[in-house]
């Protein structure tokens, strides 16, 4: 069976990076990535694989462009 795309940890939702590792250390390097990338991860084992999960947050945004301003209740100004 294909593992779960999605998975809460702890309340929190993290997505599965679509690879199954076929050792800790391998994927333990790739988690390392992530973490490195500012991502959060979680590391499980099944079925004899490793599965990787992230999620980040987004702690800033930029928008580009001649955009509508807004106003403070979030409709176009």
């Amino acid at each position: 069976m294909a593992p779960q795309d999605v998975r809460f940890f702890e309340g929190r939702k993290f997505m599965w990076d679509g690879e199954a590792y076929p050792s800790r250390d391998a994927a333990e390097a790739k988690r390392k990535e992530y973490t490195d990338n500012r991502f959060e991860t979680q590391l499980i084992e099944e079925d004899g694989a490793f599965l990787v999960y992230t999620r980040r947050v987004v702690t800033e945004v930029v928008v580009e462009g001649d955009g509508l301003p807004i106003a403070g209740d979030g409709r176009p100004a």
